[in-house]
């Protein structure tokens, strides 16, 4: 495609009329159903706190120490099947491979509800991290062959949003379902984990219907749109042609440093999201409040997370960068946590809880769609996503060892304190790409001025992805 026809399709981040109504013809077929299975994802991940409390580990004759073991072992599961998760899915369809993986957690969700004892809740927590671990790298790379890279760091805030919903609407749920204690001969805790798996498991049979499969073969559009956004796609980046698995992308992603930097980013935002969403229900009946109490209040921290994603990644986009936006998150994370260490009131406590949420979740939003706009070739981008959320869930597996009976003394101080530590780690790695990347894009715009780069055909760009001397990154 030649410049002017790029420019006539992709003028800046410029978006014409016909080309808002193919966007929202394409969010409307993507974003709902992607961000309720997502929602389903978390909630089917995290229940597992909620039913902590309605006497679970109890039951089971799990100690302390062996329930922070029952957590770290989906995380094994999760990062152990991650990147060949993508690696499947580039090769086939996620029309197919999405709700397949949704049908077989749904199925395990609804196993923890029928365990006898721990080491049956061992064995079902690690095939739960191993199904559900392509949904998330999958969806973000689907996303990334349907939208501009400046299109989507957006939605995947609305997509991740849903991990928030979960862990508002989770609290509710488990209290509703836990008054069915006793029904059928079953503790309520068991029926928080049959109900919800069977609501995967339903939705997934729905979303064989409704998950699109790749953009170049899309049925939901009619040939004039599938044209125009593949045209959009190949003027923005390399998601508009249709590119083979090839084993030397794999080489490419793991070989490149600022793969590792969006892993070690989400490295440290791990730690702070899963032990947060986990032992959420745990600290606030900490603060003094019955068991039913716990359930509901865990729901207004992550209510203001989900406005907090939505109104900072709309600020993001609007400005086009994410930078900043992130390390602003975190700090507003870590004022929660000073606050939930310092103050004895359990009032500022409860008020600093919901800063953290607030922002660990703003965080983790704009920080897995980075990735997802700047690393290109196909699949290298593909095993990029995955690697970022595989390194980053080694932190998830940290924080639940972490957060352990031994070190539960006033909230968990000493693992509040370490979430204060992932989280400045995380600024450090911020700032490393932030600089990285901007002085890679002066040194090309400086090669460019000076007409020092060489001329690259349209299949030599595709072949250097983004260490194309014409890619620029998006800070």
């Amino acid at each position: 495609m030649s410049v002017s026809e790029k420019n006539s399709v992709v003028e800046g981040d410029q978006v014409s009329v016909e080309d808002h109504r193919l966007l929202r013809k394409v969010d409307l077929r993507l974003l709902p159903v992607f961000t309720l299975l997502y929602l389903l994802s978390f909630l089917d991940r995290s229940n597992i706190g909620n039913a902590k409390i309605d006497g679970m580990t109890t039951d089971l004759g799990v100690s302390p120490a062996s329930y922070n073991t029952a957590l770290a072992i989906y995380f094994v599961g999760y990062v152990i099947f991650e990147v060949p998760a993508n690696i499947i899915l580039k090769k086939c369809n996620p029309q197919v491979w999405l709700p397949s993986l949704t049908l077989a957690w749904g199925i395990v969700s609804i196993g923890q509800g029928l365990v006898k004892n721990q080491a049956g809740l061992f064995g079902i927590r690690f095939l739960l991290g191993a199904t559900e671990a392509g949904l998330f790298p999958g969806v973000i790379y689907v996303f990334s062959v349907y939208y501009l890279r400046h299109e989507r760091s957006w939605r995947v805030a609305i997509f991740f949003g849903g991990a928030a919903l979960a862990g508002a609407f989770g609290g509710i749920f488990a209290y509703c379902i836990g008054l069915m204690n006793g029904v059928g001969g079953r503790r309520g805790w068991q029926w928080i984990f049959i109900l919800e798996g069977i609501l995967t498991a339903v939705v997934s049979l729905v979303a064989y219907f409704i998950v699109p499969t790749w953009s170049h073969k899309a049925k939901f559009l009619s040939e004039t749109e599938k044209t125009r956004l593949l045209d959009r796609l190949r003027a923005d980046s390399d998601a508009g042609t249709d590119q083979v698995f090839k084993w030397s992308s794999l080489r490419d992603a793991f070989s490149d440093h600022l793969v590792w930097a969006y892993a070690f980013l989400f490295h440290g935002f791990s730690f702070v999201l899963y032990s947060l969403s986990l032992f959420l229900p745990t600290i606030i009946a900490g603060l003094g409040f019955e068991t039913w109490q716990a359930q509901l209040m865990t729901a207004p921290p992550n209510v203001l997370a989900s406005f907090s994603i939505w109104t900072t990644v709309y600020f993001s986009s609007k400005f086009n960068v994410r930078a900043p936006f992130i390390i602003g998150a975190a700090i507003v994370s870590i004022i929660g946590y000073i606050l939930l260490i310092a103050c004895t009131s359990p009032g500022l406590q409860y008020f600093g809880v919901h800063l953290a949420a607030a922002g660990v979740y703003t965080g983790n939003s704009l920080l897995l769609s980075w990735p997802g706009e700047n690393v290109s070739g196909q699949a290298k981008r593909a095993v990029a996503v995955a690697l970022q959320i595989s390194v980053g869930d080694i932190g998830a597996i940290a924080g639940c060892l972490i957060y352990r009976p031994t070190l539960s003394s006033h909230l968990y101080r000493t693992p509040n304190l370490i979430a204060i530590g992932y989280l400045l780690f995380a600024i450090v790695m911020t700032t490393y790409l932030w600089v990285v990347m901007s002085v890679e894009n002066r040194r090309r715009d400086r090669l460019l001025s000076k007409g020092e780069a060489k001329e690259e055909t349209e299949e030599e760009r595709i072949r250097l992805g983004d260490r194309s001397v014409r890619y620029r990154y998006r800070i």
